[in-house]
């Protein structure tokens, strides 16, 4: 098996550790609320995909006790997302909540306008 096969099976991590960098570029580089949101947000897919991808086995089945199986996939995983997923949702929700608000206050979301307009900068 070349090098070349072995790293095209593992595609899934390459996806991941872009996913994570560009989310993690999008909050650090941009001003704008909303942005960062959907790069936190984007993050967020990638750290799932990082614990999805080793749940599955190839050739694993559910993890039934029968005798005719003896290559299992593991559901922890799977369900832990799950739960992440909906808490990142509500996190999601509470972030436009307060950005929402913001607005309101300052009548902008860009975070340098926000900190000139306190006298921060």
């Amino acid at each position: 098996m070349s090098v070349f096969a072995e790293l095209i099976g593992h595609y899934n991590y390459f996806i991941t550790i872009f996913l994570m960098m560009a989310g993690l570029y999008i909050v650090i580089a941009r001003g704008n609320m909303i942005k960062k949101l959907v790069g936190l947000s984007l993050f967020q897919t990638s750290v799932y995909l990082l614990y999805v991808t080793p749940g599955k086995i190839a050739g694993g089945t559910v993890p039934i006790i029968d005798p005719a199986y003896s290559i299992y996939s593991n559901p922890l995983p799977h369900v832990l997302i799950l739960t992440a997923i909906v808490v990142g949702i509500a996190t999601l929700a509470l972030g436009l909540a307060l950005v929402v608000r913001i607005h309101e206050a300052y009548g902008t979301i860009e975070e340098d306008e926000i900190f000139a307009r306190d006298g921060e900068i």
